[in-house]
């Protein structure tokens, strides 16, 4: 029983003594007491209870110390609870130093809260990365299409890197810069002899304004002869022009075919209206008899005419063998 009484107590003192070490770090706290940090061993203590990691504070602490960096243990503390990276801001901090860039602890926390790598973003002062743009396609004045592909290289600028565009904007920039000088020459053979002359315009644009970059030199790495764009217009448009002549010509063919038809329903319109007409005579005739307008002698008369007119036609109207 008392063997038993006494596992327990060496039970519980051992779960005691690592509680007590656990919300005491006492290494910790040692560590930083040699390397010349000075923090409290209550403060460590309460870095605990508030969710802090204290192995993220004490060795960001006695990195900057080392590097002749003063921190404050509350700024570093408040920076993580505010969702940031203490460790990458610490390194940014000391490389920012070594290689004599200024970037002091409110940017760049400020420039970690805004999603950016900030360690990443020295190194890129320090050593200027190179952005491949995809091919662009442009015309010159010629009609000759060319396709060219740049190389960017740019480096980090620490104070844009809050609210500055990102390198998507950079690369539309120098594509659009590449259209415009492409453009605005008068033959592709000029832009294939001078290739360089992109870069002086492109670079002349001042195309860096506004981004988190700063735009140190653009290179053609390769461009080449597309498509002859202007005699494809030529000839599209000429196609064009056949088709809207056609058009006119079947229209004004139908309008004629149109007329005629008309013409033609007229012409039997009044064909009709005669023999109407004709039908009338007779009926006239017999009227005029009937009341007295027209004599037998009238009539034959005007029969004798009608019989030589008759025969006047048919001798005037040769026969058909």
């Amino acid at each position: 029983m008392e063997m038993g009484f006494l596992a327990l107590v060496i039970f519980l003192g051992f779960i005691a003594l690592w509680l007590i070490f656990y919300f005491i770090p006492m290494g910790m706290w040692f560590s930083a007491l040699v390397s010349g940090v000075h923090i409290s061993l209550l403060q460590l203590v309460l870095m605990r209870w508030r969710k802090v990691p204290p192995s993220i504070i004490v060795s960001s602490m006695i990195e900057s110390t080392k590097a002749g960096l003063k921190l404050n243990p509350n700024e570093l503390e408040a920076h993580y609870l505010a969702g940031g990276n203490v460790t990458s801001v610490v390194h940014a901090l000391v490389s920012a130093q070594k290689a004599n860039i200024m970037l002091d602890f409110k940017m760049a926390t400020a420039i970690d809260l805004a999603g950016r790598d900030v360690f990443e973003a020295v190194q890129m002062s320090v050593n200027p990365k190179v952005i491949n743009t995809p091919p662009v396609a442009a015309v010159a004045k010629d009609g000759i299409q060319l396709i060219a592909k740049a190389r960017v290289t740019v480096r980090a600028n620490i104070k844009q890197l809050v609210g500055g565009a990102g390198e998507e904007t950079v690369l539309a920039r120098v594509g659009e810069g590449i259209v415009s000088s492409i453009g605005s020459a008068e033959s592709h053979k000029i832009v294939l002899e001078n290739p360089d002359s992109i870069s002086r315009v492109v670079l002349d644009k001042g195309l860096d304004a506004g981004t988190a970059f700063e735009i140190l030199s653009i290179d053609i790495a390769d461009i080449d002869v597309g498509k002859n764009i202007g005699a494809q217009l030529q000839m599209d448009q000429a196609e064009a022009d056949k088709n809207i002549a056609q058009a006119k010509a079947e229209e004004r063919r139908a309008m004629a075919v149109a007329l005629e038809q008309e013409n033609k329903a007229k012409a039997q319109d009044a064909r009709a209206k005669v023999i109407l007409a004709e039908a009338e005579v007779p009926l006239a005739m017999a009227e005029a008899f009937r009341n007295g307008n027209l004599g037998i002698m009238d009539y034959y008369k005007m029969k004798n005419v009608m019989a030589d007119t008759q025969m006047r036609e048919s001798i005037a109207t040769p026969q058909k063998k």
